[in-house]
């Protein structure tokens, strides 16, 4: 009990501190009083809650869609950005750039979706071709997979001059969210919600196919049901802020060494942590160089690709 309220100080704090934090100055008192003065208001309703709330979102849906992933996979080195979904997201945002431009934001997304929907399955279509895969030889597939739809990009993005805008979508960055332009999220929220209820289905598809079926699962449905969330929630993201990459690989880790594999007992735990390390590397990139800042996507790269390194190098036997 005060290992959890421990826990739900900490990221009260840091939701605080991200209030507070940023070149227009708030004082603690004013924010707990709700008394601000000229345009003190209007940064903090337009700006610093909205990027508060971003993050929240964001964090918790993307940790959820590496669960999801690992237990469909059914390997711990498995999430959006290293089995190609973020890349796939990305060229469908890309494509929208260069074909119907003039598209609202929605179905921006929902192409996007399709496209990160597709990339997905291609992996796991991929896998299922790969006899006695090893634990390691999963990830290189999918990062391998994901180098290849990203050099398609790269190609179209230079040849017609959105390179910067493919820069945009594949290095999260909150700096630019305002109200109005983070609402996408929500529907992450409520896809992980709908992935809470349906935990247990996920905990046993988890197990392989034979078993699943065997216990009177639609294996199948099951998968889809996974990889839409999966697509919806990394399309979102990718839309609003770019992708933050191995978020949806560390969180599910570390939850999963503490409080083992039941998807039902353990999602809330890997919402709140993502939702925590999120506003954790997004304060500490607001602050390390004051007043600028340093995208979340470099802060999360360096801190999740070292623990990916761990988990390559120190714990074998686990992900097994």
């Amino acid at each position: 009990m005060k290992a959890v309220l421990l826990a739900f100080t900490l990221l009260a704090a840091m939701i605080i501190a991200s209030l507070l934090t940023g070149v227009s100055p708030v004082s603690v008192g004013a924010l707990l009083r709700g008394e601000f003065e000229g345009n003190t208001a209007v940064v903090i309703a337009a700006s610093r809650i909205p990027r508060t709330l971003a993050l929240l979102l964001a964090g918790a849906g993307l940790a959820v869609s590496g669960s999801i992933m690992q237990m469909l996979a059914r390997n711990r080195f498995v999430e959006p950005s290293t089995a190609g979904t973020a890349d796939s997201a990305s060229l469908g945002m890309l494509l929208v750039m260069l074909l119907a431009p003039g598209l609202p934001v929605f179905a921006k997304m929902l192409v996007a979706a399709v496209f990160a929907l597709a990339g997905t399955a291609l992996f796991l279509a991929v896998l299922e071709r790969i006899p006695l895969r090893s634990v390691l030889l999963v990830p290189l597939v999918g990062i391998m997979l994901g180098g290849v739809i990203s050099a398609v990009a790269t190609f179209l993005a230079y040849r017609y001059d959105l390179m910067q805008s493919l820069g945009a979508w594949s290095n999260g960055d909150f700096s630019m969210v305002l109200r109005g332009r983070y609402e996408l999220l929500w529907i992450a929220a409520g896809l992980t919600v709908l992935a809470y209820f349906t935990a247990a289905r996920f905990t046993i598809a988890g197990l392989g196919e034979a078993v699943a079926r065997n216990v009177g699962l639609d294996y199948r449905a099951v998968e889809t049901l996974g990889l839409v969330i999966v697509s919806l929630v990394t399309s979102s993201v990718v839309v609003t802020v770019g992708m933050i990459p191995f978020l949806g690989l560390v969180i599910p880790n570390v939850v999963s060494l503490m409080a083992g594999d039941n998807l039902r007992r353990t999602l809330p735990w890997v919402a709140f942590s993502g939702a925590a390390l999120v506003m954790f590397c997004d304060l500490l990139g607001r602050l390390i160089i004051f007043p600028y800042e340093i995208p979340i996507g470099l802060t999360m790269g360096v801190i999740g690709s070292a623990f990916f390194l761990y988990l390559l190098l120190g714990r074998r036997a686990y992900a097994a």
